[in-house]
């Protein structure tokens, strides 16, 4: 990864590389000396974007919410990359609205998870702060305010948005257009080869009208992606991820599977990197990824230096349309 290939936030100051390693695994998964291990092979390759959320992995039997954070700010202090210098090299990002002591997006709620997740990663700001889901119950006006007040503060430097309704996010951004507020500059939807439709149709030209990077949180789709899973029993193996990836062992996604196995041969690469390098192909900023040991960064990072052909891209493309085009 180069300095060419980081991708800049508008106006905010912050730019990204074209591959964000997520944090989703650190604490649950993937133990503080692995997660450590994983993030400093991440930077070693050129790597500055990192992804967690508050709520990683409340989900995880004994865990509460926070682990990842806390893990991450372990590594940040030890690395000497919580301040100064350091601080600059790297983009961390954090979301709100699922922990459970912080649930939803009240503008007292946003305020105060933001000052918890920034004790956890021991951060005067973080760069990128998401609104993790939509919460109904807030007026949009309200959480556009609160987040444009933490970029005021000096606690949040972009805002991004995630699994918000298109009409919803839409408001968001004509309201702080007309309100003169800091805008979000980054939206993180799921997206891959066998979820391409709503991104797609819906978000992707948000994005593009204005003016937003994209990030694809499931870019391999649990796993599926990577080829490993080509039955319910293989996704009956993994009980973290396989129970997620079984959904898409179909004859439709099966077919995807082949497909990527055939533009890897031709490519001399991987399944994995070949998905990853399909969505830089169609325009997403920076997909996410996580990886929980050091062996599995490399076909991650390889991506960036795979240009799929067009044919390629073409191949993948016709091969995943069943996930492309409404259901008649």
């Amino acid at each position: 990864m180069t300095h060419k290939q980081l991708v800049p936030l508008g106006e905010t100051g912050v730019s990204m590389s074209r591959l964000t390693l997520g944090g989703n695994t650190f604490g649950w998964t993937s133990s503080k000396e692995e997660a450590f291990s994983v993030l400093d092979a991440f930077r070693a390759a050129g790597g500055n974007s990192i992804d967690t959320a508050d709520s990683y992995s409340s989900w995880a039997p004994g865990n509460h919410g926070g682990e990842s954070e806390t893990i991450l700010g372990a590594w940040l202090a030890e690395r000497g990359l919580n301040e100064g210098d350091g601080r600059d090299s790297v983009v961390i990002a954090t979301k709100v609205s699922q922990h459970p002591e912080f649930s939803g997006l009240a503008p007292e709620n946003i305020a105060a998870a933001c000052d918890a997740s920034l004790q956890r990663l021991g951060l005067g700001y973080v760069d990128i702060y998401f609104a993790h889901f939509d919460d109904p119950s807030q007026k949009v006006s309200d959480m556009a305010e609160a987040f444009s007040a933490l970029v005021d503060a000096g606690k949040v430097r972009a805002i991004g948005l995630s699994n918000f309704s298109p009409a919803r996010m839409l408001e968001w951004l004509d309201y702080t257009e007309q309100h003169e507020l800091h805008r979000p500059t980054i939206l993180q939807q799921k997206y891959n080869l066998v979820e391409r439709l709503t991104f797609e149709a819906a978000y992707a030209p948000i994005a593009a009208e204005y003016g937003m990077a994209t990030e694809s949180y499931y870019a391999l789709a649990s796993g599926f992606l990577t080829g490993k899973y080509r039955n319910a029993e293989d996704a009956a193996q993994n009980a973290a991820r396989g129970s997620a990836a079984k959904e898409y062992v179909t004859p439709d996604g099966l077919a995807v599977i082949d497909a990527l196995v055939a533009v890897a041969e031709e490519a001399n690469s991987t399944p994995t990197t070949v998905a990853i390098a399909w969505q830089l192909a169609k325009g997403v900023s920076s997909p996410i990824a996580s990886a929980r040991t050091v062996e599995q960064l490399p076909e991650l990072t390889a991506a960036l230096d795979l240009d799929l052909s067009v044919h390629q891209v073409i191949q993948l493309d016709n091969a995943s349309r069943p996930f492309a085009v409404k259901e008649s």
